[in-house]
Formats: structure tokens, sequence, C-alpha cells
């Protein structure tokens, strides 16, 4: 599932292509990339101008002139991707929407993804209030988070995934940050001594930061940006998918283990506190 950095780099394409521009007319091609919504998209969005955009850890949105939200979660396999009109033939299109001289497709191989018209609650989607702030948004208190994180008796690992603690973390990111603070990924969090659980947070916002200036992380086609291109940071992971791989630090072989029925890398040696 593309994570924060992937997702940020998606919303600013759509920040540069589609504020400005108005939806003319929306076709639907598949019903669950609709699913949830209480109106019909191909009714409400027709006329409506798109006047800036946000995002919340894994989830961004459009802001509308009528003053409501189109909400966009990629899932798996979702791609928003602007063009020419005609420019996309996919079996994989859900949603097409014309707007002006461009068309901003929705693609999603695996049907997992979704658009969602929302109300705007203190400038973040009502569908969405339960979603914890990231690391990026001025909100973020690294503190609170860190005594929030210290009060699970949950594996570290699965405390840095749960995104009504922290938003916009997944596997890869969360093993990164892990590697980076030398926490191992089954410490249970109520363990951590204060200071670890703000470095790991810091650690989280430090190596997602690298993986924006390398538009995000790429593991096959299914994360482009609105343009189609892939992202490059893959090149730049420590401990992610890196099993049996000398640790950059150390030179131990990275390992594979399962925490909360996901997979975790990690370096024995090194990540030892």
């Amino acid at each position: 599932m593309p994570e924060l950095p992937e997702v940020e780099v998606v919303r600013r394409g759509l920040d540069t292509h589609v504020v400005g521009r108005t939806f003319d007319s929306v076709e639907v091609l598949h019903p669950r990339a609709v699913r949830g919504n209480a109106v019909d998209l191909t009714e409400v969005l027709p006329g409506l101008t798109v006047t800036g955009t946000g995002r919340r850890g894994k989830f961004m949105w459009l802001t509308l002139s009528d003053g409501n939200a189109l909400v966009v979660h990629l899932r798996m396999s979702g791609q928003m991707l602007v063009g020419q009109l005609g420019f996309l033939q996919s079996p994989h299109l859900r949603i097409r929407a014309l707007m002006g001289d461009r068309e901003l497709d929705f693609v999603d191989q695996r049907t997992f993804g979704v658009w969602q018209y929302a109300s705007l609650i203190d400038g973040i989607p009502e569908t969405i209030s339960h979603i914890a702030p990231d690391p990026f948004e001025a909100a973020f208190d690294a503190d609170a988070v860190a005594r929030a994180m210290r009060a699970k008796r949950s594996p570290l690992k699965s405390v840095l995934l749960n995104q009504e603690v922290v938003s916009g973390i997944g596997s890869i990111y969360a093993d990164e940050a892990m590697w980076a603070a030398r926490l191992k990924p089954w410490r249970t969090a109520r363990t951590m001594r204060q200071r670890d659980a703000v470095a790991v947070l810091d650690a989280s916002k430090a190596v997602m930061a690298r993986s924006l200036e390398e538009g995000g992380t790429s593991f096959d086609s299914l994360y482009v940006n609105v343009n189609g291109a892939s992202g490059y940071f893959s090149r730049s992971l420590n401990a992610y998918g890196q099993a049996g791989k000398p640790c950059a630090r150390c030179g131990t072989p990275i390992e594979r283990v399962v925490v909360g029925q996901r997979s975790s890398y990690f370096c024995r040696v090194c990540q030892v506190r």
C-alpha cells in the first residue's frame, strides 16, 4: 500500500495539475470505486472547481468550491493519473473525470481504492476524523504521540502501523525507522523509554522526507505519480525487503521476522535498544 511519501507525491502532482480546474463530467466505471458515498459523484461533482488539495497520513483530498472535499484513498493499487483527453486506455480504469482539456483518471487494478465526497470539519474530511495526525503536520506532537505509544501493550511495529496513533507509516517506513533508531520490531511499546519512542518517530519523519526527495518507493508499476512515473527510494532502503543482505551499519545480514502477522526486516546486532 502506498504510504505517506507516495501519497504526498501524488497530492503534489494533483495540486499542480488540477487545482483551479472544474469538473465537466464524471464517469464511474466500477461501483467499488465510489462505495460508501451517500451521493452520486456523477451528479455532485460536475460544475465544482478544485480549490486546493490536502493530505493526512495515507489519505488525500481535493477541496471543492462548495466547501466540501473529494477524499481519495489509493489502498493497494490505486493511481491518480492526469493527461490530455483520451490519453489513457486501461482495463483497470475505474473513474474518468473530464476537466476542460485535461482528464483525471482513477486506475485501480485490485479495486480496493475509493473516491468519497465528504464535508470538512476544521479542514479535515469527516470520513477520516479518526485518523491521527502524521509527523509532517503542524498539529503533530512527538512527545504526546510517544506517550500514547508507550501506553500500548502491542509490539512496536504494530503500534507504528496503527493509524489512530500516528498516521502515514506503513511497513516500509516502520522498518526503516526502527532500523535507524536501533529498536527491535517486536519490543512491547510500553517497555520503551520516552526518548526511544520519540527517536523512532523522529526517524520515521526523516526517512519519509528522504523518500519524498526521490519520488517515493516503487517496487512495481502499481505505485506511480500523476504522470505515470515511479519513485526511486527503494534503492536507499536499509532494512525493508533486504533479508540476507549486509546491514549498512555493521555488515550483519538483515533478517526477516513476522510481527503481528506482518513481515519485519531488522538487524539482530544493531537493533538492540
